[in-house]
């Protein structure tokens, strides 16, 4: 498909998913500073980097949230679990940093 072939309703559809891509990688960002306060918390106060039933209970949450919105419970439970994995890893580096 060539670009000149390529309907406008289409490469404007795109271009809004685009942006919808660059306003996810700015609210992981957001989040990732927030889980780096967490993790100094969490290391002043000798506390384990995995908080398993947190975990857990975000999981479950956010799986109730995909049948309102009608969106893969599994995938969203696989990236959250990358998410989290990548947090616990953080929290873990802190932690060794501050002690």
């Amino acid at each position: 498909m060539t670009l000149e072939s390529v309907p406008d309703e289409l490469l404007a559809a795109r271009d809004n998913i685009d942006e919808i891509d660059a306003a996810l990688i700015d609210l992981l960002a957001t989040r990732f500073k927030l889980t780096h306060q967490v993790g100094l918390l969490k290391a002043s106060n000798q506390l384990d980097a995995v908080d398993a039933n947190r975990e857990a209970q975000k999981l479950e949450k956010l799986r109730a949230l995909c049948g309102e919105s009608n969106v893969n419970p599994e995938l969203v439970t696989e990236l959250f679990t990358k998410i989290m994995e990548e947090v616990v890893r953080n929290h873990s580096q802190i932690r060794e940093d501050h002690s």
